[in-house]
């Protein structure tokens, strides 16, 4: 599954949701909605028993039930069951509650955020740029990374296009690309800055940033030109694209007498963003 933890909000009850890029589907923790429809001190007992009288009576919901891993209070993630917006509203007919009808609005209004930026990707760009405000960046890092969110989604559909078809197979293309022009793998790189969970992208220099950009970018136009298919005639584009920006990076290196690859991270946000931009 390509797509990200969501905490979404229901008559102030958290419903932890995670949206699948590649299936374009949310999938809610059965748990968190039952405790927003029945308000239940024991929500987790309830869907049990809930689940056992389904499973009795045969309904189709009891045997499309997936389980993914979701953030818990302890900020551990756990396998937990979770259906998508389809079995959901299954869900709600089973469970007798005077929710049940706003529950329903409220489902339609996260959908549409997504509807919407599909039809409008300016609301995306939007969501993005103030989630990056509240967390304290500086503006120029963050039209920055706006652009390599963009280049970077331009070049995963030439790839999906060109045969590359699961999330493996675009990591291993993505590490290509780092270790071509910085000399680090994703893992090694994260390792390098300190990094553990936190997302490598968010946590670059703004020279970082652009090189990245340039190899995503070269990358893109190299497999438009040359039209490659599968993982193996896309490996060595994608080592030509990160060559590229490697080129400009020993160029600038030289220049400036030091190395662009940084230890620096966003650990204290924008601080240590333009620290490394004055040093």
């Amino acid at each position: 599954m390509s797509g990200k933890d969501i905490t979404k909000i229901f008559d102030n009850t958290n419903i932890r949701t995670i949206w699948d890029d590649e299936k374009e589907k949310y999938y809610f923790s059965v748990v968190d909605v039952i405790s927003a429809l029945t308000n239940s001190n024991t929500p987790r007992k309830y869907w049990n028993d809930l689940k056992r009288k389904l499973i009795s009576e045969g309904s189709e919901l009891s045997g499309n039930i997936g389980q993914l891993k979701m953030k818990s209070s302890d900020n551990k993630k756990y396998f937990t069951d979770v259906i998508d917006t389809e079995q959901l509203l299954r869900l709600i007919q089973s469970v007798p509650s005077k929710k049940a009808e706003p529950f329903k609005m409220w489902l339609a209004t996260v959908g549409n955020e997504r509807i919407d930026e599909t039809f409008d990707p300016e609301m995306a760009i939007r969501r993005a740029l103030k989630t990056y405000e509240l967390k304290g960046f500086s503006r120029d890092w963050i039209n920055n990374r706006l652009k390599t969110i963009d280049a970077r989604k331009q070049l995963t559909d030439v790839w999906r296009d060109s045969g590359i078809n699961n999330g493996k197979e675009y990591a291993i293309l993505t590490d290509e690309i780092y270790r071509t022009w910085s000399g680090f793998n994703n893992k090694e790189y994260k390792a390098y800055k300190g990094l553990k969970k936190e997302s490598l992208r968010d946590n670059m220099t703004n020279v970082e940033l652009v090189l990245n950009m340039l190899a995503e970018v070269s990358t893109k136009e190299l497999v438009k030109e040359k039209n490659p298919f599968g993982l193996n005639q896309n490996i060595p584009i994608a080592k030509q694209g990160g060559n590229i920006a490697k080129n400009a990076r020993v160029d600038l290196e030289a220049q400036l007498g030091k190395s662009v690859i940084s230890t620096k991270s966003n650990k204290n946000l924008n601080i240590e963003i333009q620290k490394t931009e004055n040093e």
